[in-house]
């Protein structure tokens, strides 16, 4: 059996970082995702998708990523049950996470922190400058 999903979006929100009463980090955030078609009046419609991530992808995440940056994720669907405050059975999906790759630079140099964030990149390599030449291209 598969269970893989991989998704590209922007956070709809800074990740929210929590401990485990065992003292491991969960992240969570919401990744906006367009779908590939447009509806009738000619927009495209949108997904808001419950992002999930654990340990040190988690903190990671948490300091690098901010509102309105985009990112592909890779990992697996997880549907979860449970009662809420009125004793109703409600159901919760959400991607846990795997793999988050950055796929754009934060906005003006900085970190969501605020730092200046240099050259250290973390996540993918998306995004990358290649210095060729046109000799460099075989057709």
């Amino acid at each position: 059996m598969l269970n893989r999903v991989i998704l590209i979006g922007r956070l709809t929100r800074d990740p929210e970082l929590r401990y485990t009463t065992s003292g491991i980090a969960v992240a969570s955030f919401t990744l906006a995702v367009d779908r590939g078609y447009t509806n009738r009046q000619g927009e495209r419609e949108t997904d808001f998708i419950d992002i999930i991530t654990w340990r040190k992808l988690a903190e990671i995440c948490s300091n690098q990523l901010g509102k309105g940056r985009l990112v592909a994720v890779e990992g697996r669907l997880q549907i979860r049950s449970y009662d809420d405050n009125q004793g109703i059975r409600r159901k919760a999906s959400e991607v846990v996470a795997d793999n988050v790759r950055f796929l754009d630079w934060p906005k003006d140099g900085q970190n969501p922190a605020g730092g200046t964030s240099g050259t250290e990149r973390t996540g993918s390599d998306f995004g990358s400058e290649i210095d060729f030449s046109e000799d460099d291209i075989p057709f």
